[in-house]
């Protein structure tokens, strides 16, 4: 039940979203007057609205990561921890060429950390307290280099533009289809009296039915960046100590407390099963654990 309403809210937030672009699109339609009648119009209408609040997402992400959680960035170690975590972070972004992210460590009881940023050379890595209670060094250093490899692959970026060019297809498809069946369900309706009322309820229900598979397609690339990063992860710390760290995860693995905004970028995800698999963004530790078992 717990899985549950973490997917429907992790749905919920990123639908409202969309509604919420969608309804401005309306407004802007109706109240000013904007034509978007032509299609070459509307769908660059619909980009802006789309990359608008992806890009604003993105720019914004560690100043709303530290805020959300209450990380506190590590500038000058003040103990023998802090210490570790700094320098095992420096020199893991050295190896994966990468500028110097924050280090930061943020209050939570379960096991996670995250990474994000605007660009691979400006960037955040944040473990929880309840990680460094839990985990020994080896495990530790792992899921920091998981964390490092994110940044390192540009994952932040390439999740954002992905997020974008979906926004800016349900937007745009809700309205050239709503635009349709509203044409063929009014008959001869005079055009000039612009879309009707039921035109703008009937985009709403298709903002909400196209955002669904959209955040089905954003989830299936978020969980193949996860693969991915577990690789990484095996580069720089070894493959032994990433299996170990995932292992780690798989025993003590909870509810997560980090905010639903940056849920995603944890290493550490939810479970679900059927249908509810394809809206999880991470997934299961155990297949991680075999796909880095297999790899030679």
């Amino acid at each position: 039940m717990m899985m549950i309403r973490r997917v429907a809210l992790f749905l919920a937030t990123n639908l409202a979203v969309l509604v919420l672009l969608g309804i401005v699109m309306s407004v802007l339609e109706k109240v000013f007057g904007i034509q978007l009648g032509n299609n070459g119009s509307l769908l660059v209408f619909a980009a802006v609205f789309g990359f608008g609040g992806s890009m604003v997402s993105l720019l914004l992400s560690k100043t709303l990561a530290k805020r959300s959680t209450g990380a506190q960035v590590i500038s000058q170690p003040r103990n023998e921890v802090e210490r570790w975590l700094f320098q095992t972070v420096e020199r893991q972004a050295r190896e994966a060429g990468i500028a110097m992210p924050e280090v930061a460590i943020y209050d939570a009881p379960d096991l996670n950390a995250f990474a994000t940023g605007a660009s691979r050379n400006r960037s955040l890595v944040a473990v929880s307290t309840g990680l460094l209670r839990a985990m020994d060094k080896d495990e530790a250093e792992a899921v920091l280099a998981h964390e490092v490899s994110h940044v390192a692959n540009g994952d932040m970026v390439t999740m954002a533009l992905i997020q974008g060019v979906l926004n800016t297809f349900v937007l745009f498809l809700a309205r050239v289809v709503g635009r349709g069946i509203d044409a063929a369900l009014s008959g001869n309706r005079d055009e000039d009296s612009g879309p009707s009322f039921f035109y703008f309820l009937l985009v709403m229900v298709l903002d909400l039915v196209f955002g669904l598979f959209a955040s089905m397609i954003a989830m299936s690339f978020s969980r193949w960046r996860e693969f991915r990063a577990d690789a990484g992860g095996a580069r720089l710390a070894g493959r032994e100590k990433m299996i170990a760290a995932l292992e780690r995860l798989a025993s003590n693995q909870g509810p997560s407390t980090l905010p639903n905004q940056i849920r995603a970028f944890g290493i550490s995800g939810g479970i679900g099963h059927g249908m509810r698999r394809l809206l999880l963004s991470h997934p299961p530790l155990q297949d991680r654990i075999e796909a880095l078992r297999r790899a030679v």
